[in-house]
């Protein structure tokens, strides 16, 4: 299995290379979520939080949830090429974080072909399923 060490960075750039973030450190797997938004938009998600080991730099606008009366997630994307660069929360956590995600589909597929997918139940139970065997690489080929 791959894995991007402690000393490792990834980096994920959207297709017309205006937006892009960096993350440093150690990243044993990634997320599939399948949320309304996620289902749509396919994310691969690695966490962190704002100001820690994720960088994001370039132009984005955001799309939080429609009609939803307390939003929680803002979804960031490259105002020209469209691609889903990474989502912020809206709220600060207790311990005064701001979590965020960022696309491991933008990053090259070599960086994070064998990283383990996690499967996220955003849809129905909000719980974390069973990893299913499969890497990024079974979604990409």
């Amino acid at each position: 299995m791959t894995e991007v060490g402690a000393d490792q960075m990834l980096e994920g750039v959207c297709h017309c290379g205006a937006a892009r973030w960096s993350l440093e450190g150690d990243l044993e797997s990634v997320t599939a979520c399948n949320c309304t938004v996620c289902q749509r938009y396919a994310g691969l998600w690695a966490y962190d939080f704002e100001g820690g080991r994720i960088s994001v730099s370039g132009p984005t606008n955001t799309y939080t949830y429609a009609g939803k009366k307390n939003p929680t997630l803002e979804y960031h994307f490259c105002p020209t090429c469209a691609n889903i660069v990474f989502w912020r929360g809206l709220r600060i956590e207790e311990d005064g974080r701001r979590r965020m995600a960022v696309n491991v589909r933008l990053a090259t597929t070599a960086a994070v072909a064998d990283l383990p997918i996690d499967h996220f139940d955003g849809r129905d139970t909000f719980e974390d399923l069973p990893r299913d065997g499969r890497c990024v690489r079974d979604l990409w080929f």
